[in-house]
């Protein structure tokens, strides 16, 4: 309790308060009468020092020594019995205990210190043991709303109304873990302070501080332990040290909420392993039929003819120092990070995880630019966010979009061969859009032998080069091919009659035994062209 709520008490009627006016403040844990020579070695913090001042009637200057050595302990107070040995306190005395702050009390001289030493106590004792029945009874009244199945937000809302004061609960990034519908712009200051000022909190028992731009208003927040990390539950307003109902109170709210953040994380993770177990499954092609896709993708909310546009991230370099217990805890607390942001984001995503990657899929309602562009937003956000907490650098890779869900499967190997191709160009924190590839590209990718084997085999009626004809049709046909089997444009490109083209035509269907107006056919045919050049191409150079 405070001195100057001490001082009330009848027992410290006739007692003047000469000195220290400024630390009446001051906390007092107990009430202590000594008057041995060294007094000055069993100072205790909090603590009302009385005496008659025996050891000081001689030596004024041990008592100022006594002073400045309660200053530094962080002593209550001091109150001196005069009269007795030490007729008045010394001038000096009083000055330097207000120059310190330290109370300095004259003691009637009609009350005895033992009086004064037993009532105070009796006094303090009476106050903590109602402190303390009344934390009891806040205990167990959070306890009681969590085993009748009410959640984090019914325990913030009751405490909200003992202490009379908004609360809400973030973690150690500041960010919100429940919602504060009262004040919502107190997240943007939280928000702030976290992305531009690298805040970090104490590990005190509790910290205040003001509002960005808002001197006016101050958040107290204590800190709630689980086995993963530290959350802090905020509240509104300056809570003294003194006001210890209040701080009792708040601390058994704490001590609740951490208990069921633990359950509710362990729920969190079993429902978390499952979806990306069936994920895995999704895109290992696990799954036996289409109809058992869907019928599991519906569990966790995926819609059967949803157009999906997938984005894959990875963080760009793995620390090796870390241990393996270590890279886990903060791929969760990334995961987190990730969610929460999501959460705040207008449109639908669901959200993956992997040993590699994190995996969105956002639904498209609408045109995939339109869209993507807000997406992009998201992941520089998420990235900076990534950033400024956990020092890694984020990449993304982002798909062409999948027409339903069944083609997901497609749209998440096409984002992570664009986030691949970002790293192999040295990117660093990029986000790369899949780009579809030319059919030159695609050719490049199957091996030369069988490219070559492909060509021979297609133009094998045509290999006589000795036959000049052989390579006007070889020509005729690639240009008929070219201007998609249009007669009129073929005769006009090659500066022949259009008849000249139909006899030419008719003898390459001699030589290779099948007609030219099957698809397969002219598709073969096509692609032999292209390998054709390529083949050149790489024998030239």
């Amino acid at each position: 309790m405070r001195l100057i709520d001490l001082l009330s008490l009848s027992v410290f009627h006739g007692a003047k308060l000469l000195g220290g006016q400024q630390g009446t403040d001051r906390e007092v844990n107990t009430v202590n009468m000594m008057d041995a020579p060294d007094i000055i070695h069993f100072l205790k913090k909090d603590e009302l020092l009385v005496t008659t001042a025996f050891h000081f009637k001689d030596d004024p200057q041990a008592l100022l020594e006594l002073i400045k050595e309660m200053e530094k302990q962080g002593c209550a107070g001091l109150g001196i019995k005069t009269k007795r040995f030490l007729q008045e306190i010394p001038r000096d005395v009083i000055i330097l205990a207000n120059k310190l702050n330290i109370p300095l009390l004259e003691l009637p001289v009609d009350t005895s210190l033992g009086d004064i030493v037993n009532k105070s106590l009796s006094h303090i004792l009476e106050i903590r043991t109602n402190e303390l029945h009344h934390a009891m009874d806040a205990h167990q009244q959070f306890t009681n709303q969590i085993m009748n199945g009410q959640d984090i937000h019914k325990i913030l809302d009751n405490l909200s109304s003992l202490i009379d004061s908004p609360v809400f609960l973030v973690n150690d990034h500041l960010l919100p873990l429940t919602k504060l519908n009262w004040q919502t712009d107190i997240y943007l200051y939280l928000d702030t302070i976290a992305n531009e000022y690298l805040f970090h909190l104490s590990k005190a028992s509790y910290t205040a501080f003001s509002l960005l731009n808002n001197n006016k208003d101050t958040v107290t927040i204590f800190p709630v332990y689980t086995h993963r990390q530290s959350n802090y539950l905020c509240v509104l307003g300056n809570i003294p040290p003194t006001d210890r109902s209040t701080i009792l109170t708040i601390e058994q709210a704490t001590n609740v909420i951490s208990f069921e953040l633990m359950k509710e994380h362990a729920l969190k993770q079993m429902t978390r392993r499952l979806q990306n177990e069936f994920f895995s499954n999704f895109i290992n092609d696990a799954f036996s039929t289409q109809e058992e896709i869907i019928s599991r993708g519906k569990e966790f909310g995926l819609i059967e003819d949803q157009r999906y546009l997938c984005a894959v991230g990875q963080i760009d370099d793995d620390d090796k120092d870390k241990s393996y217990l270590q890279f886990q805890s903060e791929k969760e607390l990334i995961y987190d990070t990730i969610e929460y942001e999501l959460q705040n984001f207008e449109e639908k995503i669901h959200l993956f995880s992997n040993e590699q990657f994190y995996i969105f899929l956002l639904e498209l309602n609408g045109a995939r630019k339109e869209y993507e562009d807000y997406f992009v937003q998201l992941l520089e956000k998420l990235q900076m966010r990534i950033g400024i907490h956990f020092k890694e650098n984020l990449s993304f890779g982002i798909s062409m979009y999948a027409e339903e869900l069944t083609h997901v499967t497609v749209s998440y190997k096409e984002a992570t061969e664009a986030l691949y191709f970002g790293r192999m160009s040295g990117k660093k924190q990029f986000i790369e859009i899949y780009q579809p590839k030319e059919v030159p590209e695609i050719l490049r990718m199957v091996p030369y032998d069988h490219l070559k084997k492909f060509y021979d085999d297609t133009f094998q009626a045509f290999a006589n080069e000795s036959k000049k004809d052989h390579q006007v049709l070889l020509h005729t046909l690639s240009v008929y091919l070219e201007t998609h089997c249009q007669l009129s444009e073929t005769a006009k490109k090659l500066y022949v009659h259009r008849n000249t083209v139909i006899y030419r035509l008719e003898k390459c269907e001699e030589m290779i035994g099948r007609s030219l107006k099957e698809p397969d056919e002219t598709l073969r045919l096509r692609l032999a062209f292209r390998i054709k050049a390529l083949i050149y191409g790489a024998t030239k150079n």
